[in-house]
């Protein structure tokens, strides 16, 4: 073999010419598979050892794998074994997620913490309603059946229309005027949200 020739088995390759082991064409799938071949338990040992988690691991392993599948053109053999490279990608994947752990809540299950916690006061929310319905009591039967349609049912114009048995402007028209009895309704009773 000259010295440019492949290692274990791995030849050079780059997007356009993929050379599989006896000079035949290689898909890229053939590739990432080689490279799991000859590296993926030595990678995994290598990732297990910084998590600690097998299934975690495995995750970890797999992601190393498609960042090299995606990146094919960089694993050149001829600056040294493909392992360290994978290696590198393997330890960078791992960095990228403590990172992102560390940015994220942490689940609390301690009892004791979470009986300390304060419960929502749902009065607010109550009180809110309390004056939805008291504004809506405001409106005539036919723009509260408009309302009740359009925003509490989620029907369109056309699909309220044709359930009231009304054109689709009387829709608009009524809807227009009960948002604005409302909005009257609702500064009188002094909520401004």
């Amino acid at each position: 073999m000259s010295s440019d020739g492949p290692t274990e088995s791995w030849r050079p390759r780059t997007r356009r010419s993929k050379v599989g082991k006896a000079g035949t064409p290689a898909s890229e799938e053939e590739l990432l598979a080689e490279l799991y071949r000859l590296h993926g338990r030595v990678l995994f040992a290598f990732v297990l050892r910084l998590v600690d988690d097998r299934a975690k691991a495995e995750d970890l392993v797999q992601e190393t794998m498609l960042r090299a599948w995606r990146n094919l053109d960089l694993i050149d053999p001829r600056r040294g074994d493909p392992r360290s490279y994978l290696f590198t990608v393997a330890k960078n994947v791992v960095i990228d997620i403590w990172r992102a752990e560390q940015r994220r809540p942490r689940l609390v299950t301690d009892e004791e913490v979470l009986a300390a916690q304060p419960v929502e006061d749902r009065l607010d929310a109550q009180v809110d309603a309390w004056m939805v319905d008291q504004a809506l009591e405001r409106l005539s039967s036919e723009h509260r059946a408009v309302v009740d349609h359009l925003y509490y049912g989620g029907s369109t114009v056309t699909e309220t229309a044709q359930l009231l048995g009304i054109p689709a402007g009387t829709v608009k028209s009524r809807a227009y005027y009960a948002v604005r009895v409302l909005r009257a309704a609702f500064e009188e009773m002094g909520m401004t949200r």
